[in-house]
C-alpha cells in the first residue's frame, strides 16, 4: 500500500500526534502481554474470582476486585500482566525514531519507552495518577531515567491518559478510576497544558485503537479536543455503526488498511526527523 502523501507530509513536518493503542502490540501475533481490555480482563479472571457477568469488562472487573480484594491486589496484578519484557515492533521503533513532539500512548505497558531509550534522552512522560492513590493530582510527570519532576521540559513528550508500568505503576484501570477522571475531562481538567498547548496546531494519527466503546470514544474526544486536525485513523473495513459516526462526527479520514501494511509502508520511508530536514532543505 501507500500512505497517503498527506500524511506522510503531516508527519514529516511535526504536525501530525501519533495516537497509539493497544492495537499497535498485536502487530506480534505471539506479544505475550494482553493486547485488548477484554484480554486483559480475562487475565484477571484467572487470578481472582470475578463475577460471570463482568468477566470481559474490564473496567468493572477491576473495581470489583479494588471493592473486595483491595486496591493494591489491581495494581498487583496490572504489574503481573505487563512486566514481561516485551521488545519494541516495527512501528514503535519508527516512531521512537521520528521523535514527535507529543506522543499519545493510550495502554499500560512500556515498550514505546523502551523503543525511545534507544534514542536519546530528550524525552519524558507524563502519566494519569489515580485518585485512589494520589488524591488531589491528576498526572505526574518523569524524566527518561524515571525521575519524577514538576514539569515537561523535553523535545518529546509521552502522554499516557491511563497510566503505565513504568516507571511508577500508575493504573486508571477501574470504574472509579475513571468516573474521577471523565467528570473533568469535558472542562479539561485532567489534561495536562503541555498537551493542551502541543495539540493546539496539529492533528492526530490514530494507530492500534478502535472506538467500539463509550470509553474509548470519550477519552480519544477529550484529547484531541480543540486541535487543529486534520485527523486520520487506521482502521480496518469492519467498522461498527458507533464507531462510524464517530468518525464523521470528529472529522477523522479512516485509512482502511491492516495495520501491519501500514507499518510496512512507513517503515520504508525516512523517520520524520530526517524528512524534516528534506522538507526544510537541510
Amino acid at each position: 500500500m501507500s500512505i497517503p502523501g498527506a500524511v506522510r507530509e503531516a508527519l514529516a513536518q511535526d504536525r501530525l500526534i501519533p495516537y497509539i493503542g493497544p492495537g499497535v502490540l498485536a502487530l506480534d501475533p505471539a506479544c505475550p502481554i494482553p493486547v485488548t481490555p477484554e484480554a486483559l480482563a480475562s487475565r484477571f479472571a484467572a487470578k481472582v474470582a470475578v463475577p460471570h457477568k463482568i468477566r470481559s469488562n474490564l473496567t468493572a472487573a477491576a473495581q470489583f476486585i479494588e471493592n473486595f480484594k483491595h486496591r493494591k491486589t489491581v495494581s498487583t496484578l496490572m504489574r503481573d500482566a505487563f512486566s514481561v519484557s516485551v521488545a519494541p515492533n516495527a512501528l514503535h521503533d519508527w516512531l521512537a525514531a521520528s521523535r514527535p513532539a507529543l506522543l499519545v500512548h493510550v495502554w499500560y505497558d512500556d515498550v514505546l519507552r523502551v523503543a525511545l531509550k534507544a534514542h536519546g534522552d530528550d524525552w519524558g512522560s507524563v502519566q494519569a495518577v489515580s485518585q485512589a492513590e494520589h488524591h488531589g493530582a491528576w498526572v505526574h510527570y518523569f524524566r527518561h531515567d524515571g525521575t519524577r519532576v514538576g514539569h515537561a521540559s523535553w523535545a518529546t513528550l509521552i502522554y499516557e491518559p491511563l497510566g503505565a508500568l513504568n516507571p511508577a505503576g500508575n493504573f486508571l484501570v477501574s470504574d472509579s478510576d475513571l468516573v474521577e477522571v471523565l467528570t473533568e475531562i469535558d472542562i479539561q481538567t485532567p489534561i495536562p497544558q503541555e498537551v493542551q498547548a502541543l495539540r493546539q496546531d496539529r492533528g492526530f494519527l490514530f494507530l492500534g485503537c478502535r472506538f467500539t466503546t463509550q470509553l474509548e470514544r470519550a477519552f480519544a474526544r477529550q484529547i484531541m479536543k480543540r486541535s487543529r486536525g486534520p485527523h486520520w485513523a487506521v482502521l480496518p473495513d469492519t467498522q461498527t455503526r458507533n464507531e462510524s459516526r464517530f468518525l464523521s462526527e470528529q472529522s477523522i479520514t479512516p485509512i482502511i488498511v491492516d495495520l501491519a501494511a501500514f507499518t510496512h509502508a512507513l517503515s520504508s520511508a525516512a523517520p520524520a526527523p530526517y524528512a524534516r530536514a528534506l522538507v526544510n532543505g537541510a
